[in-house]
């Protein structure tokens, strides 16, 4: 078991591509060996290697578990899946924000041969049956309520005659395969519910040292399914992104090593885990390495983000840009001793220059990364290191990752562009996911022989840095001039009195379509419409100034923290009866 933990590859990313110079926009990964074993195998080395090392902390919970400690649970779990009789290839869901039970779930359906879905907090009733049924999930687990959700109250409301049935023999109408429900309790839960079991109560059906998980584990492979994704949806139904043990597994080896982890790390994981980014990025990053995942809240507060910080040592941080910008601007931000910190990530969105300034200045974070992907891959394809220069830390989503391939093509003949012209990024490679679930057509438009069209435009110059500079579909065109929003944003964000910036397009009878800035202004600032146009006036051209402004103290967004653009669309079409 050992032989996997010294066998892992260490890699050394450089401050430019290997095949530098390039000439045209294709770049490969360093070569390395691949982890060729299952998430379940991998963590038991891990935890033989380093029993007593702590593996969680979860603050909000005052939980603390060892490696081992963690192992023996993921264990009990896995043998009580395996005494309900799911079998290898079964799905499971949790339907949860961050806890010391998602990464149980995590361990233990991988160890059980299973298939864990992801099932977005946000989501309700209609979304959830939408879910479960997609999949043909067999059992929920869910926290009990999170704010104003009450996650109990949904599963009611959507199969009334659960309240008259017994968790072990469920039959629902609206969710034919769904054989049991079980919610997150603590130990000062004084509710009862017939249709729904305890997750304290089900791990104890299970025996850690139960022979069968070795029987099952022997069973698996690593391009086994391991876990689905729901795609955000934005039109359409989402789509199930199936990855794999070597998928993820790797990809959270790999951005580890970006980010120079260790077993001395310790990593402050605010953003969520039923998103790659908490999952992949977060918790597998730091366990493949042996160090230590903490949990500072189950949602994002910055205060308690900062508290943890100080309090843990943490060494890494991760966020989207508003949760770093929502840190940085809170009132006791200079109260707090973040010394500790090294690296972390920024990703989920585009990254502002002067936040990632900021971050790095005030936070200590000068080892931090910004991070490119999508669920479907995995999701990191592009990486920032310690190496690379400032103005590619703050300007760029790095380089192509190890073992994988990146290409920008012409959208209308598939031709890789030469450098620095724009075009639609590619990514090939281990990390391409097995497909989106029981959608043969979706996959076969999403990857094309084994390219995974990303949507994203994308430039790469000759050292091999990849810049977003927008998504195909976001993309403005004014009066016949192509415009990417990003561009105006990274420029806005130098304003003093701008906190946060997001640029759309709203159709206009003269020019197609003319720009609208939503724009949040930092705190104790007064902004102007004026103020702002003189600051754009003869920086950047004319037909980049946007035509409408609105002041707002937030915007739509996931939970996961992207912004939904689309909404802004709208609600400036409706305010200015446009079509």
């Amino acid at each position: 078991m050992s032989d996997i933990i010294h066998a892992l590859p260490r890699i050394q990313m450089g401050a430019k591509s290997a095949n530098a110079p390039l000439t045209m926009s294709y770049d490969k990964g360093p070569s390395a060996p691949l982890i060729e074993s299952t998430i379940g195998e991998f963590f038991d080395a891990m935890t033989a290697k380093n029993p007593e090392q702590t593996a969680i902390v979860s603050v909000h919970q005052n939980i603390r578990m060892s490696y081992r400690e963690l192992q023996s649970k993921a264990n009990q779990l896995a043998s009580a899946m395996i005494n309900m009789g799911l079998q290898k290839g079964d799905r499971v869901g949790i339907w949860s924000h961050n806890n010391v039970e998602w990464v149980i779930m995590l361990l233990a359906a991988a160890k059980a041969g299973l298939v864990l879905v992801n099932i977005n907090p946000a989501y309700r009733i209609f979304e959830l049956e939408y879910a479960l049924n997609k999949v043909d999930c067999q059992v929920l687990v869910l926290m009990r309520h999170f704010k104003s959700s009450d996650y109990a109250r949904m599963i009611q409301e959507m199969a009334p005659e659960s309240l008259h049935q017994n968790y072990k023999n469920l039959e629902l109408v609206r969710l034919p395969n769904l054989k049991r429900v079980v919610w997150i309790d603590s130990p000062d839960s004084t509710e009862n519910f017939g249709f729904m079991q305890r997750f304290s109560d089900w791990i104890t059906e299970g025996d850690e040292h139960d022979p069968r998980i070795a029987e099952r584990a022997k069973k698996l492979k690593a391009d086994n399914p391991v876990n689905i994704q729901f795609t955000s949806g934005t039109t359409g139904t989402p789509k199930g992104a199936t990855l794999t043990h070597r998928n993820i597994l790797n990809n959270g080896y790999f951005i580890g090593e970006m980010m120079n982890l260790t077993d001395a790390d310790r990593l402050c994981i605010p953003v969520p885990m039923y998103h790659c980014f908490g999952m992949v990025l977060g918790v597998l990053a730091i366990l493949t390495h042996g160090g230590t995942v903490v949990y500072p809240n189950d949602g994002f507060d910055p205060i308690t983000v900062l508290e943890t910080v100080e309090k843990e040592k943490c060494t890494g941080l991760h966020g989207v840009p508003t949760m770093f910008i929502a840190e940085l601007d809170h009132p006791d931000f200079d109260k707090y001793d973040l010394s500790s910190l090294r690296t972390g990530i920024m990703a989920g969105s585009s990254c502002p220059i002067e936040v990632m300034r900021r971050v790095i200045d005030k936070m200590h974070m000068n080892e931090v990364t910004i991070a490119y992907g999508m669920t479907e891959t995995s999701p990191v394809s592009c990486q920032t290191n310690k190496f690379s220069p400032l103005e590619k830390q703050v300007s760029t989503v790095g380089l192509v990752q190890p073992n994988l391939e990146v290409k920008i093509v012409d959208p209308d003949t598939g031709e890789i562009v030469p450098i620095g012209e724009t075009g639609e990024l590619l990514t090939k490679g281990y990390s391409v996911m097995l497909g989106y679930w029981n959608d043969t057509s979706k996959t076969a438009e999403a990857i094309v022989d084994g390219w995974m069209h990303t949507g994203d435009l994308a430039t790469m110059d000759e050292d091999g840095y990849v810049k977003i500079v927008g998504r195909s579909k976001d993309m403005v065109i004014r009066g016949g001039e192509n415009i990417y929003p990003v561009e105006i944003e990274n420029y806005l964000y130098r304003h003093p009195k701008i906190r946060d910036v997001q640029i759309v397009g709203v159709p206009d009878e003269k020019y197609g379509e003319v720009l609208a800035a939503w724009i949040i202004p930092k705190k104790g600032k007064d902004i102007t419409v004026d103020e702002i146009k003189e600051f754009c006036r003869d920086h950047i051209a004319h037909y980049k100034i946007p035509t409408y402004y609105r002041f707002v103290e937030e915007f739509p967004m996931t939970v996961t923290g992207k912004i939904q653009k689309f909404k802004i669309v709208e609600a400036m079409k409706e305010e200015l009866g446009l079509s």
